[in-house]
């Protein structure tokens, strides 16, 4: 089969690698569609894969084209989308119900060889499958879609609160749709990025702005959402929460990115500063929410490009060209 790989940091290709055999509780998944995020670019640097080469992809859904042995769940022909996160199911936070934070954490496309692939193996525990109604094509979307759902667990809802969000990519636009969904009053956006400011006027956003400064708040905000993982954006928005506001970190940055906190102002305000990582008993419900519409793909999907183009795709992405990318291993499932 075709796959993209990153075969060193800084270096991705397109090549044929053996078809992928399933163990008995996996299914083989012939890829419909499959989704870059800043994941993707870390992993380019060297960072998070904890060897190369790797075929990179852990946004993707398509139809199950094979079955182990021990598979019942699911059948040949079903479109499914997956989730890649591996847990071990053994280490204390595992056994406490918190698998993202899995001391022995591994993910489909990170770890193990992902979805920028023809076909790709997955436990069949991690397949969700997908209503009549969805384009398989658009399924890749549900990946991303889990962590905002994880994002705003975290949260645990802040009905009429003010919010700002740092980056109008994909994933500051899925936290705009769930914000707008979990009573918050107003919801503000910030991006240097004209054009991906003008998509989130165009879903509704209160405000758009390049800079806080051009936004009429003075009293900051109740939640401040950095989706960039970018440094500058994280130091000014730590400045932006309103008292006894929380602050949350849900862009991926790199390893060595540092901001600067002011311990007086979190005890004397009451400021909470938090994280969201990945997926935590999001993914159905992610995958229902997409079912009934939250999110409209033609929208967010702004490239759709065949896999050998991957390494074009990762540079487009890279220089902050439209909103979600996908490749498209297998043009003919609908």
């Amino acid at each position: 089969m075709r796959a993209a790989i990153v075969e060193a940091p800084g270096k991705v290709s397109v090549t044929t690698v053996p078809d992928p055999t399933p163990g008995p509780r996996d299914v083989v998944v012939e890829v419909a569609s499959c989704g870059l995020c800043g994941t993707d670019l870390h992993i380019l640097q060297g960072e998070f894969a904890p060897t190369l080469p790797i075929v990179p992809g852990h946004e993707f859904a398509g139809e199950i084209v094979g079955l182990g042995a021990d598979v019942t769940e699911l059948s040949i022909g079903d479109k499914v989308a997956v989730d890649p996160s591996l847990h071990c199911h053994e280490c204390r936070y595992c056994r406490s119900g918190r698998g993202n934070l899995c001391d022995n954490w591994a993910a489909i496309g990170v770890t193990v060889p992902g979805g920028a692939a023809e076909f790709a193996v997955a436990p069949v525990a991690n397949c969700v499958r997908l209503s009549e109604h969805i384009d398989v094509r658009d399924a890749a979307l549900i990946e991303p879609l889990s962590c905002a759902v994880r994002g705003y667990d975290v949260l645990n809802g802040n009905l009429g609160a003010q919010v700002l969000i740092y980056g109008s990519g994909t994933m500051g636009l899925m936290m705009l749709e769930l914000a707008k969904r979990t009573g918050a009053s107003s919801v503000d956006m910030l991006d240097v990025n004209a054009q991906r400011l003008a998509t989130a006027t165009t879903l509704g956003c209160t405000g758009a702005a390049a800079r806080a400064e051009e936004l009429d708040r003075p009293g900051g905000w109740d939640v401040v959402i950095d989706a960039t993982g970018n440094a500058g954006a994280i130091q000014d928005g730590l400045g932006r929460v309103a008292k006894g506001g929380t602050f949350l970190q849900f862009g991926v940055s790199d390893y060595a990115t540092t901001a600067v906190i002011e311990p007086y102002r979190i005890y004397n305000q009451e400021i909470t500063i938090t994280g969201s990582m990945a997926v935590l008993h999001s993914y159905e419900r992610a995958a229902a929410l997409f079912a009934s519409g939250v999110l409209d793909a033609s929208v967010f999907i702004s490239d759709r490009l065949p896999l050998e183009q991957y390494p074009q795709a990762i540079e487009r992405f890279r220089a902050g060209i439209g909103r979600k990318i996908v490749v498209e291993p297998s043009r003919t499932l609908r």
